[in-house]
């Protein structure tokens, strides 16, 4: 059974990811770990039991407020709630604390959780899901908050073709529970071989017993990668859309070179399913 953490702040932006989750449940069998991250000001006036006291208090009431919270997305979607838990984490930073828990907990296998539309402000500073895509060992399903649920028939992976097989592994270990098929994108440049490409092409059909389509496009001096991809998306009519991103990017590069599958969780209407490709 695949454990899922599923964050939520209980807002309507955050519903997104907890229905998403919920509706996955409803179809795999998967145990959901809802979680909230409670940060609490230390007033200069309370010592440490009293705040120690308050905190406890707060926690008790954070975790009823979440169960109701989840009860009533569990209602409005008509579903019977399957396996599920519910934690409270306190921290100052919401996906610092989120990191962290995956750290010391092991078995979670995705993190599922809402994405909005981000300023510029924002996308310099990071937010919440865009942090965790380019920092979580684990698998990160952002979901935009807008998103109405339906069924996933459609998976589009964008690749590199760096590390290909492996991440095919991945996707397809992903897609087979939903019966969805698989349509391999690739962005070509002019001094690429696509005679290699085939070649890989062929091989993969031939090992995989799946449904998988391959699709090349070339890149193009006016639109941006990322503006590319939402097209392809709304061309193929796209349930979810995979991609691999690279953690291991200097310093440098984090700061002045936007990462394009954070880029694009800022701006996707359908699910965006994001695995570190280091690993």
């Amino acid at each position: 059974m695949k454990t899922v953490l599923v964050p939520t702040d209980f807002s309507e932006n955050s519903k997104g990811g907890v229905q998403f989750a919920i509706n996955w449940a409803a179809q795999q069998e998967l145990h959901l770990v809802f979680i909230h991250i409670l940060y609490i000001v230390k007033h200069t006036e309370w010592t440490d039991v009293l705040f120690e006291e308050f905190t406890a208090k707060e926690a008790i009431h954070c975790k009823e407020t979440l169960e109701l919270f989840i009860d009533g997305v569990y209602k409005e979607l008509n579903v019977v709630p399957a396996s599920h838990s519910f934690e409270i984490i306190q921290g100052i930073s919401a996906d610092i604390s989120i990191l962290d828990y995956c750290t010391t907990h092991k078995n979670i296998d995705f993190i599922c959780i809402s994405t909005r539309g981000a300023g510029k402000l924002n996308r310099l500073l990071g937010t919440n899901t865009g942090n965790l895509i380019t920092k979580s060992k684990v698998p990160v399903l952002a979901i935009p908050q807008d998103f109405e649920i339906s069924d996933i028939s459609n998976i589009l992976f964008a690749t590199d073709f760096k590390n290909f097989e492996n991440e095919l592994d991945a996707v397809i270990n992903f897609a087979q529970p939903f019966k969805a098929g698989i349509e391999i994108i690739h962005y070509t440049w002019p001094d690429e071989l696509i005679a290699e490409k085939e070649k890989i092409e062929a091989e993969a059909k031939n090992k995989y017993p799946y449904p998988i389509r391959f699709y090349y496009e070339k890149n193009d001096g006016v639109h941006s990668l990322v503006q590319n991809l939402q097209n392809q998306i709304e061309l193929k009519k796209t349930s979810l859309v995979v991609m691999f991103t690279n953690q291991e990017r200097t310093f440098f590069q984090k700061i002045f070179l936007s990462s394009k599958t954070e880029e694009l969780s800022f701006q996707i209407k359908v699910p965006l399913l994001v695995f570190n490709k280091s690993d």
